[in-house]
């Protein structure tokens, strides 16, 4: 069972900062100051015993009718075509509770990949409650860039803190580490609204090193030669194995733009390169080629865990080698971690992995749905583009800071007990893969990151049709090129050990089938 977490706003933002919006309630009328006290210091449990049990109570009920269906209705809305022939109204939700969703078919669902990934903390968590409370007391969402909010500057010492392993309330430290020049370390925080922005960044701060952003800025170093950004390849050495945003130019470093691209390489304004997943001595060949002439590494970009590519992971001595070859001849990193952030107990798991990357990349898990909301993490050496180079007008939002400050603390907290159930459902999938060698290619990923590979595409459609049946929500990966037929999970970081055990049984008795 998880532990007892609980904060109030007082707690977890500060008693000073709380005071001063006590008396700005009282000087607007709208509450006295002590009414306002009142709220600020409501202490709000975050996943209590009770809601534990309810969410176990549950998971008998999943794949039954619990309400009645709504009627049948014209209301399609306006979708492109693509949005309409993937829509599925039936599993659209009514409303949820932890790791459940009730869709308009008036059955109840599990979201075994926390819907899109980004419920981290299901739906309904309890201390999300201090948003409320927040809005409650008229702390604003919606600020300037130029006038950053207490809570998104608060938060961003807390994901530096993290980012640093340094412990909460270590302030001496944290300021030490937020003033530090030094290379390689991680103290500059870019708030942007979505992952694709965030990724987007990290590759301007890339560019910037090859051409100038603005006039008045400093003349690139490497102006002149050709930036080559390394990705991770597929199967077959091709580009579409990442992932890295919606942005025309990450997409063209995932195939698409094809002739854009090839226009892009041919007139030398960049190029890219793909790098075999877990091959060193590639890479090590690939960055001296890439060295030379008319070409500079301009960065290598990579997930962890490949999930929108079977869930391939890195091993953690393949990323730390090629970190090592990357340093060493000025070629910065970025370590993408919109997938795998949230999902462990480090909170980022570059740092389980022992990385130091010149750029992190988190979103997704750490608002937990309530809001867009990813961060790139940066140091002082690629501090180097102005105001306008990588901001978007609601990056500052202050609720949205406050979710993160809520999921990092849960995360912090709980984050053993996370560990233990991740480590059940690694093991759960092994042990299936183990059992159904003859339907069953393996398993890819860590922990709650995962997927279930399939000898055939087929297969893997009709596993994850009986799964849908059975109102369990998992993707299945079947579009890409040169990739194993995959199903990828990735159940909530509330899921209890029930929660587990029961998606595993699920598995396993529709492959038994």
């Amino acid at each position: 069972m998880f532990k007892e977490v609980k904060y109030s706003l007082s707690t977890l933002i500060g008693t000073r900062y709380m005071e001063n919006v006590a008396k700005a309630n009282a000087f607007f009328g709208k509450m006295s100051y002590d009414e306002a006290m009142a709220i600020a210091n409501e202490e709000v449990v975050f996943y209590s015993a009770e809601a534990q049990a309810k969410n176990d109570a549950l998971l008998d009920l999943v794949g039954t009718q619990v309400v009645e269906p709504m009627p049948p209705d014209d209301n399609d809305g306006a979708p492109t075509n693509a949005f309409r022939k993937a829509e599925d109204k039936s599993a659209a939700p009514l409303g949820g509770f932890g790791c459940f969703r009730l869709g308009e078919d008036g059955k109840l669902y599990l979201i075994g990949k926390s819907e899109h990934y980004h419920a981290s903390l299901g739906h309904a968590f309890a201390g999300y409650k201090l948003i409320d409370n927040a809005r409650k007391l008229g702390i604003l969402n919606a600020t300037h860039n130029n006038t950053r909010g207490y809570v998104t500057r608060l938060h961003e010492r807390r994901i530096v803190e993290a980012a640093n392993g340094i412990l909460p309330g270590n302030d001496e430290a944290t300021d030490a580490i937020i003033a530090s020049t030094e290379k390689g370390v991680l103290n500059r925080v870019i708030n942007l609204e979505t992952g694709s922005l965030a990724v987007e960044a990290g590759v301007k701060m890339m560019l910037a090193r090859f051409y100038q952003l603005s006039p008045e800025l400093d003349a690139p170093k490497y102006k002149g030669r050709t930036p080559v950004f390394f990705i991770m390849a597929d199967k077959a050495d091709g580009i579409t194995g990442n992932y890295h945003g919606t942005t025309v130019l990450t997409q063209t470093f995932r195939g698409l733009w094809e002739n854009f691209r090839e226009k892009a390489d041919a007139a030398d304004m960049w190029k890219v390169v793909s790098v075999r997943p877990n091959d060193v001595e590639d890479f090590k060949q690939k960055l001296e080629k890439y060295n030379t002439g008319k070409y500079k590494t301009a960065g290598f970009l990579h997930e962890i865990v490949m999930m929108n590519y079977g869930a391939t992971k890195l091993e953690p001595e393949y990323l730390r080698a090629v970190y090592d070859l990357c340093h060493a001849c000025d070629t910065p990193t970025l370590c993408d971690e919109i997938q795998t952030g949230i999902w462990y107990g480090s909170l980022f798991l570059f740092r389980r992995y022992g990385l130091n990357p010149d750029f992190a990349v988190i979103g997704k898990g750490f608002p937990g749905g309530e809001y867009p909301a990813s961060r790139i993490i940066t140091t002082a050496e690629y501090d180097n583009l102005n105001q306008f180079g990588a901001l978007v007008t609601n990056g500052q939002e202050e609720l949205a800071a406050l979710a993160y400050l809520i999921t990092i603390r849960f995360v912090q907290e709980i984050g053993d007990e996370l560990d233990k159930n991740s480590a059940l459902f690694e093991n759960g999938f092994a042990a299936l893969c183990e059992k159904y060698p003859e339907k069953l290619a393996g398993y890819q990923g860590l922990g709650c990151n995962i997927a279930l590979h399939f000898h055939s595409v087929e297969d893997a459609a009709k596993f994850t049709k009986e799964l849908n049946v059975k109102c369990i929500d998992a993707s299945a990966q079947l579009y890409k090129p040169n990739c194993v037929p995959g199903v990828l999970f990735k159940p909530p970081v509330v899921s209890t050990e029930a929660t587990i055990r029961k998606i595993l049984a699920v598995l396993d008795e529709i492959l038994a089938k």
